[in-house]
């Protein structure tokens, strides 16, 4: 049996491994990894919304050395708490998208887009959903550029598993993100109010208010950086593959069916907090739970004819990607929208796009699959 977790550059196609599963072993134990492993779309969605399915976290007691900055930070992210804490992180998360303006994605592509050879992940992905979600936070142009240069040693805060190295890097960027959010914080009309607000609802002083919000700023940043990078990505491979229009409606639904088709995310992780009895096995107390997503995706007790992109399938939308519940993703209409936007302003001002390299290579992640890049010649 393959192991449930494998780096995503070792695997070619990953969905031929899914759909064995999908029809062998929809929820399997794998004893050399010590967890549970789900495929299938009902198990998926029973954990996700069992208040009894922790996130874990990914750094217990601090056990990277990770400063008092960056250590804070991965604390009181919204996407890895449960709990009381989890709804207050929530809470700012969603407080502080409610403060966003809009910003005019075509005019930052404009920018980002000026030759006619790119590396579409490099050139775009990596940086259009960081720009607009810190314009659109009022953040300055210098204050934009200097977090979206570090974004690659900032993301590092998500892995589970962090080498020396890893923590160096965070721990020499953490404190001068999260001082100049903070100060930004502070210092804006619109977004301060937040702190105030989260102080006064959950009864929690205001330096701790403000250190939510900062650390949530950041997660909304990292959330974006990985999802909508992916979803850019490979919303745009299974559009070249394929007859196509350039109204925003068919790009829109396009980009759904990308999330349920080939999503970015392909597996989350939970701990059962007490014993979980599923498909007729007992998950017991402390066991962890790989769900597989992207397997669930393409249920076919769910979706019909699940390994066909159909954009007009008429339940698409309930994918698994984003999560579900109290735990959904917060980034999920914005990521929907940007990718909606960029992608529809690119097929309308080039008439022809060329891929360039055929032979996509992956990001070695086990979480995600995000191709390393995307030569685009355009015309």
């Amino acid at each position: 049996m393959p192991p449930a977790l494998f780096l995503q550059s070792d695997v070619k196609d990953p969905y031929v491994l899914y759909e064995q599963m999908l029809l062998l072993n929809p929820v399997y134990w794998y004893e050399q990894q010590q967890l549970c492993a789900i495929y299938s779309y009902r198990e998926c969605l029973s954990v996700l919304n069992n208040s009894d399915a922790h996130i874990p976290s990914v750094s217990p007691d601090n056990k990277d050395s990770l400063n008092d900055y960056a250590a804070r930070t991965a604390k009181q992210l919204a996407r890895l708490n449960n709990g009381h804490d989890h709804e207050i992180t929530k809470a700012a998360a969603i407080l502080l998208a409610g403060k966003m303006k809009k910003v005019s994605t075509a005019d930052i592509m404009e920018t980002l887009i000026d030759k006619n050879e790119i590396d579409w992940v490099d050139a775009v992905c990596k940086k259009l959903p960081v720009t607009v979600l810190l314009k659109s936070l009022f953040f300055s142009e210098e204050a934009i550029d200097c977090i979206a240069g570090k974004m690659d040693q900032l993301v590092k805060i998500m892995l589970p598993n962090k080498t020396e190295s890893d923590v160096m890097a965070i721990n020499a960027i953490a404190p001068g993100i999260c001082k100049l959010v903070e100060e930004h914080l502070t210092a804006s009309a619109f977004l301060a109010p937040v702190v105030n607000a989260i102080a006064e609802k959950y009864t929690v002083e205001a330096d701790h208010a403000l250190a939510i919000c900062v650390s949530n700023i950041i997660g909304l940043v990292i959330q974006g950086y990985d999802a909508c990078r992916g979803l850019l990505s490979n919303s745009l491979l299974q559009m070249l593959c394929r007859p196509r229009l350039s109204d925003r409606k068919f790009i829109e639904k396009s980009v759904i069916e990308t999330l349920r088709f080939d999503p970015p995310v392909h597996n989350t992780k939970r701990i059962a907090a007490r014993d979980i009895s599923l498909a007729g096995i007992e998950i017991k107390n402390g066991t962890m739970i790989l769900l597989v997503l992207a397997a669930a995706n393409r249920d076919g007790s769910v979706f019909n004819q699940p390994s066909v992109f159909d954009i007009e399938r008429n339940n698409n939308h309930v994918h698994l990607t984003f999560g579900t519940g109290r735990h959904m993703c917060v980034a999920n209409h914005f990521s929907v929208a940007l990718a909606t936007t960029a992608l529809s302003w690119l097929f309308e001002r080039f008439s022809n796009i060329e891929l360039i390299e055929k032979n996509i290579q992956y990001e070695p992640l086990m979480n995600v699959r995000l191709a390393k890049r995307l030569m685009l010649k355009l015309g």
